[in-house]
């Protein structure tokens, strides 16, 4: 290992850890919306999740809400929809209008909205919501309603984006579930002087909206629909209807004991009347820049686990880090040269044997002109075979396959498109990675780190081609056309039975193929969770018009107007035969084992990671500092220890490595997947089998990103190294 490497690793792990530091910092807005007193304020209703369901539900959907309809509120018709990019509805948001009025400075004790008139299936409907814990988003001035909360010593507080639709209980009479919905909502728009001249002139910004739920019956309201004390709620509002039991009491009249589930729609419907309350209050404690900090406030207690994670990486990366050192300083290092003082002093020995250009080369003529005896000439001849053999003997182990390491690798076709897709993850990571740390993508930009992800993959589509092509003809490869197509199409998300049997081994047709699977069973359920048929065909359209022919330009670039990387020894037509393998050498072991080590690195912060996606939708991930610093450790220790592994097996005599490079830079794959297959049995409450089919099979196509992410990463190093040594020695 070279000292200036060193020093250049060591600089990058200080900048590194230096953005860690700045993991919460963020731009939360390009503008800020100011409000003056008595100015109507826009509050829009989104969607209803759980953390142990993976389908979400348009609130507006929902059977028992009361329906928008259709008049102004702060200039706008209720249930209308707005429009979304690309991130939002991937993400299932469904935002619309509302009917609930907001009027900057304006408290009201209680507001009546509706009484929404419910049948036994939309009661039936919201128990199943309440019993999975479903929780609805709304959005007032780009903030979602938050539930307050307050830490164990009660020092601090924080947010978790949602409110409960309703809560469970047990009757104390027969000890069976009850089931209550929250009825009555207050509001508490938190708000403060505008900076600058808005300020100056009156303006007020919204840097809080906290919902507070209240279930109310129909006993505990006025005439007006309003609860006639807010503060002290004697019943709440269980949904629950009076079973009918005429039809079971006619087919069964001897029997008895008639259930009370009977599911019969008779007609008979419950009456659920809906409230509101709104309350503004100032607090000059939050920034308006530092508004979103609340709904961190809880991630900063596991800092600590961060920095675990963190050291955790590094421990574990400079512990390969000295392997490596020693690989390369005691082996690699002296057999270069070895091989190049061998190769020095067989040259001596050829010009010592030099003949002349002239006269016969035939032995009697030789011996008639040697000066000396047959005896002495034997001995001359007897050192210079000895001489031969110790050369021969001093090239072992890697020099021996130097004919044949180049040697083009079988499904090389195959080969190529993998690289260049994964030469479009890389980009699209360190992307998102580095507008992640630097704030440009933050939670106050809805739907972005999905859409500039997708952005970044569709225009990287210059870069997959070109690395693909030019690998393609490094490999020999005649038709690039053929090579673009398949690198087009496992770059793009395309549908179509003729693309099917091309695409199925390849990443993006993987992932439309199942995507589009999994849509036909969250369609069933009617949930926001699937994409309209119409993001569908624009993400087609995105692919005809925009992927393949970047894709299309960049392989004919990298095919005809770069040249195919040079190897710095030459192939012989006849393979070398290669010699039993020892077990723990064989592809299967050294992928597996060599995959543990970046899995080491990454478990940690995985932790977080599932936590957000999985286990805590409420709260927002946004430690992109620590997970950069982590990120940039596990590519440094994919490198290291692909070369590792590389040099082992063709020490071996095994020049097999391209495939194989692939595989162990993506071999942590595996151990991601075990990992999230625990994290489901072990952490998660996920309930109903398409919320599980979801669960794995996300996890699934996650898995199959990051294997062809760091596969890419390890095939690029081992073709880096494998060039480097071989360029180093004198193989004739």
């Amino acid at each position: 290992m070279h000292a200036d490497f060193r020093m250049a690793l060591r600089r990058l792990l200080v900048f590194s850890l230096s953005l860690s530091c700045v993991s919460a910092f963020y731009f939360p807005g390009y503008s800020i919306r100011s409000y003056e007193d008595d100015e109507a304020i826009p509050v829009f209703v989104n969607k209803v999740y759980s953390d142990n369901t993976q389908l979400q539900y348009a609130y507006y959907d929902l059977p028992f809400v009361c329906p928008p309809t259709g008049k102004k509120h702060a200039g706008l018709a209720s249930g209308r929809s707005v429009s979304l990019n690309l991130g939002e509805v991937l993400r299932g948001d469904r935002i619309m209008t509302s009917d609930y009025d907001l009027v900057m400075g304006q408290d009201q004790e209680c507001r009546y909205l509706c009484s929404q008139e419910t049948d036994r299936a939309g009661i039936k409907r919201a128990q199943e919501l309440v019993e999975d814990g479903y929780v609805a988003e709304w959005i007032v001035d780009n903030l979602p309603g938050a539930t307050s909360f307050v830490t164990i010593d009660r020092t601090q507080k924080y947010y978790a984006a949602g409110f409960k639709l309703g809560y469970k209980d047990l009757s104390p009479l027969t000890g069976k579930p009850r089931y209550f919905i929250n009825n009555h909502l207050t509001l508490v728009i938190r708000w403060r002087k505008a900076p600058g001249r808005s300020g100056e002139n009156g303006g007020k910004v919204v840097i809080g909206f906290e919902v507070y739920t209240k279930s109310v019956g129909l006993g505990d309201r006025n005439e007006t629909g309003c609860p006639r004390d807010v503060h002290n709620v004697n019943q709440g509002m269980e949904l629950y209807i009076t079973p009918n039991n005429t039809k079971l009491a006619t087919q069964f009249p001897n029997s008895s004991y008639l259930p009370e589930q009977d599911e019969d729609d008779d007609g008979t419907k419950l009456t659920i009347p809906f409230s509101y309350s709104v309350y503004f209050r100032e607090d000059t404690r939050v920034e308006w820049a530092n508004r979103w900090d609340m709904y961190f406030k809880n991630q900063e207690e596991s800092s600590k686990i961060h920095w675990l994670a963190i050291v955790n990486s590094l421990v574990i990366l400079g512990l390969l880090s000295t392997v490596m050192v020693m690989v390369w300083n005691r082996t690699v290092h002296g057999d270069l040269k070895a091989s190049k003082d061998g190769f020095a002093e067989e040259g001596k020995v050829r010009a010592r044997r030099k003949k002349p250009k002239t006269g016969s080369r035939s032995p009697r003529i030789l011996v008639e002109k040697s000066s000396g005896s047959l005896l002495e000439q034997s001995i001359d001849n007897e050192d210079d075979v000895s001489s031969d053999e110790e050369s021969i003997e001093d090239i072992t182990g890697w020099k021996l396959v130097h004919a044949d390491v180049f040697r083009t690798p079988e499904c090389s076709g195959l080969l190529a498109p993998l690289i260049g897709s994964g030469t479009q993850l890389v980009f699209m990571a360190t992307g998102l990675l580095l507008l992640s740390s630097i704030g440009v993508l933050n939670p106050s930009f809805r739907g972005g780190f999905v859409s500039v992800g997708m952005g970044l993959f569709v225009f990287a589509g210059l870069l997959s081609g070109y690395f693909s092509g030019r690998l393609y003809s490094t490999f020999g490869g005649r038709n690039w056309r053929k090579n673009t197509l398949m690198v087009s199409v496992s770059s793009a998300e395309a549908t179509g039975a003729a693309n099917a049997i091309q695409t199925a081994l390849l990443f993006p047709g993987l992932l439309f193929s199942t995507i589009f699977i999994l849509n036909l069973f969250v369609w069933a359920q009617a949930s926001s969770t699937a994409l309209p048929f119409g993001t569908l065909i624009g993400l087609v359209a995105l692919w005809l018009l925009i992927q393949v022919p970047l894709v299309y330009a960049g392989s004919w670039v990298g095919y005809y107007r770069s040249k195919p990387w040079e190897h710095p020894t030459k192939t012989n037509s006849i393979a070398r035969q290669i010699p039993k393998q020892a077990w723990y050498t064989e592809s299967t072991y050294v992928i597996l084992l060599a995959g543990l080590v970046p899995f080491a690195v990454i478990f940690i912060e995985l932790l977080f990671v599932f936590r957000s996606l999985w286990q805590d939708k409420s709260g927002y991930y946004y430690v992109f500092g620590f997970l950069s610093v982590v990120s940039l450790v596990l590519i440094i220790t994919v490198i290291e220890v692909t070369i590792v592994a590389t040099y082992v097996q063709l020490c071996a005599e095994n020049y097999h490595w391209w495939w194989q490079s692939f595989f162990i830079g993506g071999g942590s794959a595996f151990w991601v997947f075990l990992y999230c297959a625990w994290y489901y049995f072990t952490k998660l409450n996920i309930q109903g089998f398409i919320s599980g089919m979801l669960f794995f099979s996300y996890s699934l196509l996650a898995c199959t990103v990051y294997g062809l992410l760091t596969g890419t990463v390890g095939f690029l190093t081992a073709y880096a190294f494998v060039r480097r040594i071989y360029g180093s020695i004198k193989a004739d």
